[in-house]
């Protein structure tokens, strides 16, 4: 998967802009809440998943798959090293994802 991959698939959700913020790529639900990034040098992507979703991903890609540092890890931030990757584990990602944060208020 590439950083053109994750964008292309994560642009088709349902009103989602690609932003920017602390100098990398966000992606923003209509709401305006982020619910994916891109690293800086867009070889790893952060999407924001339940826990129970982040553990399924990682019984499921253990090698390409792993919580974020610290408490974001443990809240379900899920990094994926996009090299490893496969579009149906991608969408698989942003779409759960995406609808974490989609149903929430504005922020």
């Amino acid at each position: 998967m590439t950083a053109a991959g994750f964008r292309k698939i994560a642009l088709a959700l349902q009103g989602v802009r690609e932003g920017s913020h602390m100098g990398h790529p966000d992606f923003r639900a209509a709401n305006a809440r982020i619910f994916a990034s891109l690293v800086e040098d867009e070889t790893v992507a952060n999407v924001k998943l339940t826990v129970d979703q982040q553990a399924d991903l990682l019984r499921d890609a253990p090698t390409v798959v792993e919580p974020a540092a610290g408490a974001w890890g443990r809240g379900g931030w899920t990094q994926i090293n996009l090299r490893g990757a496969d579009s149906e584990l991608v969408g698989e990602a942003l779409t759960l994802a995406w609808q974490n944060v989609a149903a929430l208020k504005p922020a």
